[in-house]
């Protein structure tokens, strides 16, 4: 029986900058050096595949690995193996951009000062469903400290706990959102998982014409669409690109390395070497030195007495051309390179200029407290919705929170009041708990607020997370709920092992303002964010609708114009 073949492969896809589409660009950003320890061989598949093109293959030879002497010295067998890693980079350039896919050890051959660092993370917040996220690396700065999270059945990204504002997405996977490529051509309903981060790894065409479809598929969604509203703040946080302040943060840098250190210069591991960091097993260094300073790990006490002994305004450059070379063998010999890179890469830093906070990751300046304010928005807009799951009548002006409570089961039939018909438990002895005001036909728990503040908005939220850590906590609370709702809604009684699912705050703002992230007070926007991840981070969902008010409703005024 004949093996089909696969029509796709998973690879991956590097975006190039800085390389004009050209095939002798392509060649002359390439090391020679790397080129020569793996025997290069070039080729020119140009006419194959309908655009510019280079390919590249070889080896990286080793006649006796590294580990036959130890063994030799353990066991006392003559071993000799030698080790044989073959590369292949394959380089197009499609509409005018420049990629590059590697080939087993060919991903090595690509310069990093060439890599678009947010290539794949951009794409993949575009398509990837916020719902089914398997993999988020995060880093926090101000301690040099990297969150990685691996959930291979995915899981919605509000339940990682990520601080938008304030922690940086590196690498990003999860499940493909619906997409025309040739991993769906046999079937449209084949679901495929994308990683992205500094590149994209996915399954990618393997004959000419569908690769290069997928590739003008993928640019078509990086300048076309907008990131999933759930995944956009991962964009908040970007590099700065004013050359004038990054010149500015440089130099406060050059003074502070003069100094002892103080912990705002720590260790991050570069993004997209973490397999090569846990491989290494020596590390050489150098900074504005001809000897290296061999390590068993990244020692960053050498690298700050190296910038701390030369002159005043060359400090940032020393670091900025420094070197770290990994191996994979303590004896550091040149078979044994992994890889080599900048020391720049290798250092997270916090500057202060003023009241504002800077970080240095990853070679590239960011600001964080920046993307605070819209990181916040954006979580508002998501969570006010224009078209609520919930019905609810206009809010009479006059009444009361209880009184407009009390009438909406009259007006909306399949509502039952729970305003201030608390659930007593053992920890809650005094007046118990406030459930929610009212539920649902379809056992939504919605929370009502007239507000003319943020202190009274506080409180909602804070019910919210209460109420909900009671009922999914404590037996006694759920119990006691399930028999409320029993006795006031007769052969509609919740299900068995009732979880809340979703709440819904339904909020009438001072004199019948629309309720929306401008008019939403700035203190109770950061407030329900807030409270947004704690229940989101439970499997509650969150939405927020604002109550419509009116004078005079409808049936009130036809009763007063009868009276008339």
């Amino acid at each position: 029986m004949a093996t089909r073949t696969s029509s796709t492969s998973k690879r991956t896809l590097y975006r190039l900058t800085g390389v004009a589409p050209t095939v002798d660009a392509m060649f002359d950003v390439l090391a020679p050096e790397r080129l020569e320890a793996v025997d290069a061989e070039l080729h020119f598949p140009e006419e194959r595949l309908g655009v510019p093109a280079l390919l590249v293959t070889g080896s990286f030879e080793q006649s006796v690995a590294s580990w036959c002497g130890e063994i030799n010295r353990t066991t006392g067998c003559e071993v000799s193996r030698p080790v044989n890693r073959s590369a292949g980079l394959l380089m197009l350039a499609v509409d005018g951009e420049v990629y590059a896919i590697g080939y087993d050890q060919g991903f090595r051959l690509v310069p990093d000062r060439v890599k678009d660092r947010r290539f794949g993370l951009s794409f993949v917040i575009r398509r990837v469903d916020p719902a089914q996220i398997r993999d988020l690396v995060s880093h926090t700065p101000g301690g040099g400290r990297t969150d990685i999270t691996l959930v291979p059945g995915g899981t919605p990204v509000w339940s990682l706990g990520v601080q938008e504002h304030a922690q940086i997405v590196r690498r990003l996977g999860g499940q493909l959102d619906g997409m025309q490529l040739t991993i769906g051509q046999d079937n449209r309903t084949k679901i495929s998982s994308v990683e992205g981060g500094t590149g994209l790894r996915m399954r990618l065409g393997v004959d000419a014409a569908d690769l290069v479809a997928d590739i003008r598929a993928i640019a078509r969604v990086l300048r076309d669409e907008a990131p999933s509203p759930a995944l956009e703040f991962v964009e908040h946080i970007v590099p700065i690109k004013d050359d004038d302040l990054v010149t500015r943060l440089e130099e406060r840098l050059d003074d502070m390395l003069g100094g002892q250190p103080d912990g705002r210069i720590a260790v991050a591991v570069p993004s997209d070497h973490w397999d090569d960091y846990a491989a290494a097993q020596a590390f050489a260094t150098k900074v504005h030195s001809t000897e290296a300073y061999l390590t068993d790990d990244f020692s960053l006490e050498y690298v700050l007495n190296r910038a701390r002994v030369q002159r005043p305004g060359t400090r940032f450059a020393a670091l900025r051309d420094g070197a770290v070379t990994l191996y994979s063998h303590t004896r550091a010999a040149k078979d044994d390179v992994i890889w080599t890179s900048y020391v720049l890469r290798w250092i997270e830093v916090e500057v202060a200029l003023g009241a504002r906070r800077f970080f240095l990751l990853d070679g590239q300046w960011y600001e964080i407290g920046e993307a605070y304010l819209e990181a916040i928005r954006s979580q508002v807009e998501r969570l006010i919705t224009g078209t609520p799951s919930v019905d609810l009548p206009a809010w009479v002006l006059g009444d009361t929170e209880r009184k407009y409570n009390e009438s909406v089961p009259d007006l909306r039939p399949g509502y039952v009041c729970f305003d201030r018909d608390n659930v007593r438990t053992a920890l809650h002895r005094g007046n118990g708990v406030e459930i929610c005001d009212l539920l649902s036909p379809d056992d939504v728990l919605v929370m009502v607020k007239r507000a003319k503040g943020s202190d009274a908005l506080s409180h909602l939220f804070g019910q919210a997370v209460v109420a909900v850590q009671t009922l999914l906590h404590s037996p006694q609370a759920a119990d006691g709920f399930t028999q409320k709702v029993a006795a006031a809604r007769p052969g509609r009684a919740l299900s068995e092992g009732f979880r809340p699912s979703k709440v819904v705050f339904a909020i009438l703002l001072k004199s019948g303002t629309d309720l929306t992230a401008d008019t939403l007070f700035p203190f109770s926007q950061v407030t329900l964010v807030q409270t947004a991840k704690i229940l989101e981070a439970w499997g509650v969902e969150v939405e927020v609708t604002g109550i419509q008010a009116t004078v005079v409703p409808p049936s009130r005024a036809g009763i007063r114009h009868l009276a008339a």
